[in-house]
């Protein structure tokens, strides 16, 4: 017996002929609103990297903080190519887990010990396994999560941060650096150019963010990543126009030549980096656009 024939005519006519049962009434599905998982975990040879969402938050007027040096037309010109706002700009705070396999190291502990907390227990882990937390500078979005109340959040831990950065922050008058880094002052190691805290890592200073800022090389079997925290602060406004001023740059000159420096070693050598305000997950890499550079997110390459 030959298969029947179906075509869309006949299809149709037969669905047309089906009676149609009535349906069951039920409420529609609620709107859950915006979701963003809290961590993402990658490879790096043998070390496991995870990237912490520990807050978000968005800020208006985003040329009073980016672009400072811009005209209005350039930011709105360069805004409307990369398909975002001119009113508001989303932030993220990302604090990074590195584990080489016998230590588990986090970078910057994000705005405060609850968000930070909660995002390393989605990710797996508590704040009491942390053996090492390593402050990349002492702007309160990284340091804020150091301390619990009058305790230390990461009560097995030891610590490092650059001493240049150190010595400038004991120096000024900051509540929240006396609050939060001066009562691990005793614990923590303080670490110049070309140190390493731990097997697989290196210290580099990236001055100009803040008068110590430093940013992390991590490699394994290989493969290597740069902890680049906050020499560049938009994927956007801070990569594709590396001289443009930032309001939390603290000596602005300095702070774009540390970034055209990094961004060129990262395009040449084709460095993935976690950048503590780049868009989640934060982890990507930097291409080169014409004289410029662009912001490319991870998509597989360190899942493999």
């Amino acid at each position: 017996m030959p298969a029947p024939f179906f075509n869309r005519r006949t299809l149709l006519a037969s669905a047309a002929a089906l009676p149609l049962a009535p349906l069951a009434a039920r409420a529609s599905a609620p709107m859950l609103g915006v979701d963003t998982p809290p961590h993402r975990r990658v490879k790096l040879g043998a070390f496991e990297v995870t990237t912490l969402l520990a807050g978000a938050a968005v800020r208006p007027e985003p040329q009073t903080i980016f672009g400072m040096n811009a005209s209005a037309e350039d930011f709105a010109a360069l805004s409307a190519e990369a398909n975002i706002p001119t009113d508001q700009a989303q932030f993220f705070f990302t604090p990074t887990v590195v584990n080489t396999g016998s230590e588990l190291v986090l970078f910057d502990t994000g705005l405060n010990a609850e968000g930070t907390g909660a995002a390393l227990e989605a990710a797996g882990y508590s704040t009491d396994m942390i053996d090492l937390v390593v402050i990349t500078h002492m702007h309160g979005d990284h340091i804020g999560g150091l301390m619990n109340g009058s305790a230390p959040t990461f009560g097995n831990a030891r610590y490092a941060t650059g001493r240049v950065e150190f010595d400038a922050w004991a120096g000024m008058e900051n509540e929240r650096f006396e609050a939060n880094m001066r009562p691990v002052a005793e614990m923590t190691t303080m670490i110049e150019d070309g140190a390493s805290a731990f097997s697989g890592h290196t210290a580099m200073a990236a001055f100009g963010h803040t008068p110590g800022h430093m940013v992390h090389l991590i490699e394994s079997e290989g493969q290597s990543l740069l902890i680049a925290a906050d020499f560049a602060n938009h994927y956007v406004w801070s990569l594709e126009r590396p001289d443009w001023e930032v309001k939390f740059d603290m000596d602005k000159a300095a702070a774009a030549a540390t970034r055209r420096r990094l961004l060129d070693m990262m395009a040449t050598d084709r460095l993935p980096f976690v950048g503590y305000h780049m868009p989640w997950p934060g982890i990507g890499y930097v291409e080169r656009s014409g004289d410029s550079y662009r912001y490319a997110p991870m998509s597989y390459q360190l899942m493999l």
